[in-house]
């Protein structure tokens, strides 16, 4: 297991019967969050509904874009679809491959070429693997050379504002800062450390005003209470 891997680590733990693991996450916004390990087993009852609604979504031949330990794959490969776990994580790709998902790719999206997709899938903040704002603009730019016709991206991301409020309601940022859904995190467990990485949470509004600029239509299919939403961005042929 290399170093610098926390997520495929604790999921290998977790496979090996080591249950109990939690992996940290600090960033440089609010204060350390810890991720159970067993809740990137989840099964399809303990979906939130945001997920329920994307995976009935899905269709064609689906990309699964940081696929973790495989939880959304493999019910999708239950249910009859074509499916491609996609993860940056060699431990993550190791253990799904050992849980009996079919198609794995160690990769990063925006390396991909010479296969073309008809659903991205990026659950669990998952567009936040951009980075920042010019990350998603490379993203989306990338996103179309691999996508078929009429294809679509579903995503969940988050309005973060609110993590800027003061006692008053009002709301304090920094404008020399850049835009405020821009994060950097470190991910521990046990040994394992990422190393501080950047994050990108992005408010609905100018998510779509991305997804037009570069040819998208965007619907947003479910907002949840705080400030989490699911958007699916068309592709317009």
């Amino acid at each position: 297991m290399i170093k610098n891997d926390p997520i495929g680590a604790a999921i290998n733990d977790y496979l090996q019967g080591k249950k109990n693991g939690s992996i940290t996450v600090a960033s440089n916004l609010t204060e350390d969050d810890i991720i159970p390990v067993d809740y990137l087993f989840r099964q399809e009852e303990e979906m939130p509904e945001l997920e329920t609604i994307a995976l009935q979504e899905c269709r064609g031949h689906v990309l699964d874009v940081g696929a973790g330990a495989g939880c959304h794959s493999l019910l999708l490969q239950e249910h009859g679809l074509k499916v491609t776990a996609l993860d940056i994580s060699e431990g993550a790709v190791e253990a799904m491959r050992k849980r009996g998902v079919e198609n794995v790719l160690l990769a990063d999206v925006l390396t991909l070429k010479d296969q073309k997709y008809d659903t991205l899938l990026m659950l669990m903040n998952g567009i936040g693997i951009v980075g920042d704002l010019f990350g998603l603009y490379r993203f989306l730019v990338h996103a179309k050379t691999i996508l078929n016709p009429g294809g679509q991206i579903l995503l969940e991301s988050s309005d973060i504002l609110y993590m800027y409020e003061q006692e008053d309601g009002s709301v304090l940022l920094d404008l020399n800062a850049g835009y405020y859904g821009e994060v950097e995190y470190n991910m521990r467990y046990k040994t394992h450390e990422s190393g501080m990485f950047k994050w990108l949470f992005i408010d609905a509004g100018l998510l779509e005003q991305y997804a037009e600029e570069h040819g998208f239509s965007m619907e947003v299919l479910y907002e949840g209470e705080n400030g989490n939403y699911l958007a699916k961005l068309v592709l317009q042929e």
